[in-house]
């Protein structure tokens, strides 16, 4: 079963579907971002990704930062689309019950991470796009 496979049977199970149908209340309610980047945060510090996917949990604070800065109205550059996908993916993340569920030890975070890499490749621009323009604020600030 190929990488591209597995990632589109995830995209089509009920778990899924059920994480992208909850997007759109978290899209436009700030306080439900808020919440929702703080228990991707929780999830990614719990020990479930040791070394191998490091990636993955900057990843992981990226689409968080985004997030928070898109609920306090900071960044609004970020299409609706774009945004709706990566709450339905972050929604998906902090589920314990998905395609495979997360109380499998190591094999439970195989669709999450599946799923945050696909993330990152299809909305590339749109995380570079925010990537610079943190990094432009973050020099307008210490300068």
């Amino acid at each position: 079963m190929t990488n591209e496979s597995f990632t589109a049977r995830i995209l089509r199970s009920v778990f899924f579907k059920k994480a992208t149908g909850k997007a759109g209340r978290y899209a436009s309610n700030g306080s439900r971002l808020f919440e929702l980047a703080k228990q991707v945060m929780e999830k990614s510090r719990q020990g479930g990704f040791k070394q191998g996917v490091a990636e993955v949990q900057g990843q992981l604070s990226l689409l968080t930062r985004l997030v928070k800065a898109y609920a306090a109205g900071e960044y609004r550059q970020l299409p609706w689309k774009s945004l709706l996908s990566i709450v339905g993916v972050l929604i998906y993340f902090v589920s314990p019950l998905d395609f495979i569920p997360d109380f499998l030890p190591v094999l439970g975070l195989t669709d999450d991470v599946a799923l945050v890499l696909w993330l990152f490749k299809s909305l590339g621009d749109d995380l570079a796009k925010f990537n610079e323009w943190e990094k432009d604020r973050k020099t307008i600030n210490i300068g």
